[in-house]
């Protein structure tokens, strides 16, 4: 029997990092299972080490995925921005389809990044079923880790995921209840939210009274360029204002990468604003207020706590597009988790300097409020599962692969081998 081997995709860095931590799930899960024994004439005894492959990030890579190429570096955001690199994206998934079929792996997982990895499956099914005979046996299990926001946009996607994957792993708790309504004969593991591991059950620190404190300010742009180059003057914006209501104001941006880094850097920033690359959980743990961008880093500031402000901007196209497909009420992810607004949300023409900064002072200045927030978010944060959810997802994705135990006739072979 040869080594199990997964194919992993991942496109953005929160999927580079979710994708890295599952790798390192699945080597544990093979490692604590037995050693099996092959069915050669001279029998051999074998580890069921798995091998990785795909295209993803440098977390990745760090983790001994063996990496066609980094997928992170062209993310982008936004529909104009897919349509103005539409041909290269093509050229990648062809590429890493024909290394598919190359090497056929006994699984695929596709890690967040909706769009291009619901295509790139499709494919791959498509491909099973018109080569399902004598001479193609290949048929790989295909995975979805992180479902797609189809319950905030294009619903119609969700049939599309039951007829080509074969297990959807969720880390938002509403989602199995949403797809069994809708498409029952799908497989959907609610694992519970990687956060928590990264983080735990976070005990958010007291936020004194800014009468007699510096409050602290952090600013999380986003982790694509685009969102960079759309949202940092209106945080240098907000921030300018800020100061003048509050003199003694911290204010520090921490951004995934040094390649962002670079880029905020170019763009003028304030003299006083501290801006550094990683350090966002120590970052949080001192922050009275955050204002960022829409998406994941809200939920790592819900984790933490921390009452934030969010922020979206995109191109008219995309936002023209959406406006008219988004049915959610709202994108920060507490808010959706929480059905309400606790995160005030400023979205493409409201997202000004002065709609910012004047959201942000308000909660700086209610003590009762800021305690009223991290209350709510305790709550929310509480729905997201224990730690344990990588591993609770290798596991799942072990139990699909139906690895073989080694039986008790093996362990007799084994002694008989010992013996002689």
């Amino acid at each position: 029997m040869r080594h199990k081997t997964f194919m992993l995709i991942a496109g953005e860095a929160s999927g580079d990092l979710l994708a890295a931590e599952l790798v390192n799930a699945l080597r544990d899960e093979f490692a604590a299972g037995e050693p099996f024994l092959t069915a050669d004439h001279q029998p051999l005894y074998t580890s069921l080490e798995p091998r990785f492959f795909g295209a993803g990030g440098p977390r990745m890579a760090a983790a001994g995925v063996d990496l066609a190429f980094d997928l992170t570096a062209h993310s982008v955001t936004g529909l104009s921005d897919v349509f103005k690199n539409l041909r290269k994206f093509r050229r990648l998934l062809v590429q890493l389809y024909q290394l598919a079929l190359d090497r056929e792996p006994d699984a695929i997982i596709c890690v967040d990044f909706g769009a291009f990895n619901l295509r790139f499956a499709h494919a791959i099914k498509e491909y099973v079923r018109f080569h399902s005979d004598w001479f193609h046996a290949w048929n790989p299990k295909l995975i979805q880790y992180v479902s797609p926001q189809v319950w905030a946009s294009r619903e119609g996607r969700a049939y599309r995921i039951a007829r080509d994957y074969n297990l959807l792993l969720s880390i938002i708790p509403f989602e199995k209840e949403w797809y069994a309504k809708r498409v029952p004969q799908l497989p959907v593991e609610f694992v519970g939210h990687p956060i928590m591991d990264r983080y735990g059950p976070t005990v958010p620190r007291h936020s004194p009274s800014t009468i007699n404190h510096q409050p602290s300010t952090l600013f999380l742009p986003g982790s694509r360029p685009g969102e960079l180059a759309r949202h940092l003057p209106v945080m240098f914006g907000a921030l300018a204002i800020m100061r003048a209501s509050l003199p003694k104001l911290r204010a520090r941006m921490v951004l995934p990468n040094e390649t962002l880094l670079q880029q905020a850097k170019t763009q003028n920033p304030p003299a006083d604003l501290e801006i550094q690359s990683g350090g966002l959980p120590e970052s949080l743990h001192q922050a009275d207020l955050a204002i960022a961008s829409t998406g994941t880093v809200t939920l790592e500031c819900a984790c933490f706590g921390v009452p934030t402000v969010a922020i979206y901007k995109t191109s008219w196209t995309t936002y023209q597009v959406a406006r008219h497909l988004v049915k959610v009420k709202h994108l920060a992810m507490p808010n959706l988790l929480a059905n309400e607004e606790i995160f005030p949300e400023y979205i493409q023409n409201a997202a000004t300097p002065e709609n910012l900064a004047r959201a942000a002072l308000e909660i700086l200045r209610d003590e009762p409020r800021r305690h009223r927030i991290k209350t709510k978010l305790a709550e929310i944060i509480a729905t997201l599962g224990p730690p344990g959810a990588s591993q609770r997802a290798a596991r799942a994705i072990v139990n699909l692969l139906d690895i073989p135990k080694p039986s008790p006739r093996s362990s007799q072979l084994e002694e008989a081998q010992i013996s002689t």
